[in-house]
């Protein structure tokens, strides 16, 4: 299932940069987008929780889910059109009718759009680091989850624990496809939590590769104080 939601010039860079790219991000991208698979892992909604991925890209991540919570409600989308014909034929070829995609910008996008009034389990893979205005995508995240709902990210970090050339390489190839780590970003988590009353859980893996949160809104109103950071 696909819905059409209009979105602005950033669609066209996005398929600028993804026309050609999207043919072989799949083969490519699983070398170096490390913990996806643990962010899916991670996800275990309870029977009927809705998910919905942020940045869909291809379908890899949403395909993958699928098939883990074959009972889950599933959405996601993208604001490249580009990537999201590749989605659409990809969830064609594994028969997942039940899969809805839409093209939405993620610094805009609401919960209404797909016909919700939130999810329980919203999840951003390897899309933070691609877009100036991140900020505006977490609040809209945080705003859309459920009382219970987890929002669960995972991106590039900050090579804390590799040798300091690699971060150099990495950073300066990155660029060239408009992607830029964010430094501020487990700063930002915590602001967020503290203001919207959420639980927040973040991580290192992978010696700092990749960075890996977990935001969780109580079903109570309550004050909840922030988990401590682990490595």
């Amino acid at each position: 299932m696909s819905i059409e939601i209009q979105t602005g010039d950033a669609a066209a860079a996005m398929n600028r940069i993804y026309r050609h790219q999207r043919y072989i991000y799949d083969l490519t991208r699983k070398y170096y987008l490390l913990g996806r698979d643990h962010l899916i892992a991670s996800l275990r909604p309870a029977a009927g929780d809705a998910i919905l991925e942020i940045g869909c890209g291809t379908g890899r991540n949403l395909i993958a889910v699928a098939k883990h919570y074959p009972a889950t409600p599933l959405s996601g989308f993208d604001i490249s059109t580009a990537m999201l014909e590749t989605a659409r034929h990809s969830l064609d070829r594994n028969r997942l009718a039940r899969v809805t995609v839409a093209q939405a910008d993620a610094t805009r996008f609401s919960p209404e759009q797909f016909g919700r009034k939130g999810f329980e389990r919203i999840y951003i893979s390897y899309t933070l680091s691609m877009i100036p205005g991140w900020q505006a995508v977490l609040e809209r995240a945080a705003a859309a989850l459920e009382p219970g709902g987890r929002l669960l990210i995972v991106d590039f970090g900050q090579q804390e624990g590799l040798p300091s050339w690699f971060k150099r390489l990495l950073f300066a190839w990155l660029a060239r496809f408009h992607v830029h780590p964010i430094a501020a970003l487990p700063a930002a988590l915590a602001d967020l939590a503290s203001r919207e009353h959420l639980q927040l859980r973040i991580k290192d893996l992978y010696r700092g590769y990749a960075f890996y949160a977990e935001l969780e809104r109580p079903h109570s109103s309550a004050r909840l104080s922030p988990l401590p950071r682990s490595n």
